[in-house]
């Protein structure tokens, strides 16, 4: 009889679990898709799993109080591996209802001390994201494998954020990593860099305290998009970059310091 009910039990489980995710099943290979977050910045399903990554959806609503309050473990998940430089990737993704502002006052409220997940409102693009997968339930967190395929259609209960790696396919163990998301690093030495945002065709570098420095330019993806040398303490460099997030590095035989380019 404990079996029986067992049975049920886990019948019904795996039936809700389904119902999360409607228009796809275990292993379905998922459409392409292109977002814009609050903050301006592209990104592309396709070209996160064909780095490699693992990617994670968290579908919202902005007075969903489930969702407000599994927020900041995901936040700290997203965080924990890299804040999407490793091979995980994170993506708060908003039903559609909720525009930029709500989404960012959202954000701001709920979204906790740690660098938060790119997140999506109406205005870039989340619904019709939601809609394809066919999601009616909040929150719904489903995870993308790195040749597409869903390979959860939901997480639930969520305790802690260790609850997302709980998840992880046989095989797969990333190792935490820092994330250069949300600080700077600063060494020895230290540049400033100007206009940012930028229109990403100019820009231009003033040295601190070096005469000369290698630089180097890298998109989210960690993938090197620019590089060039400088010879002076103020240069303009000409990357022709497109519109997105970037960071800047400038080594020098002093040090090595980081920024964050905004490209609009």
């Amino acid at each position: 009889m404990k079996h029986f009910y067992l049975f049920l039990f886990l019948s019904f489980t795996a039936f809700f679990a389904q119902a999360q995710v409607q228009n796809y099943s275990l292993g379905d290979i998922v459409d392409d898709f292109t977002v814009t977050d609050i903050e301006g910045n592209t990104h592309n399903l396709y070209e996160y799993t064909a780095a490699g990554k693992y990617v994670y959806l968290d579908f919202f609503f902005v007075s969903c109080s489930s969702c407000q309050a599994t927020a900041p473990l995901f936040n700290e998940f997203y965080d924990k591996f890299g804040c999407g430089e490793g091979d995980i990737m994170c993506l708060t993704i908003n039903s559609g209802s909720d525009n930029d502002a709500q989404v960012t006052s959202y954000d701001n409220t709920y979204g906790g001390s740690y660098n938060h997940a790119p997140i999506i409102s109406g205005d870039g693009n989340a619904g019709a994201v939601r809609s394809n997968f066919g999601i009616s339930y909040f929150p719904t967190v489903g995870v993308i494998s790195p040749n597409n395929e869903i390979i959860v259609l939901d997480i639930w209960p969520i305790d802690d954020a260790t609850t997302y790696e709980e998840v992880f396919p046989d095989g797969f163990d990333p190792a935490p990593m820092s994330c250069t998301v949300g600080f700077e690093e600063e060494t020895i030495t230290s540049f400033n860099l100007y206009p940012n945002p930028s229109n990403g065709t100019v820009i231009s570098i003033n040295l601190l305290n070096s005469d000369a420095a290698k630089i180097s330019i890298s998109n989210l993806l960690g993938k090197k998009v620019f590089t060039t040398n400088i010879t002076s303490k103020n240069s303009e460099i000409y990357p022709d970059l497109a519109q997105g997030s970037y960071f800047v590095q400038i080594e020098t035989d002093k040090g090595t310091s980081v920024r964050k380019l905004i490209v609009k």
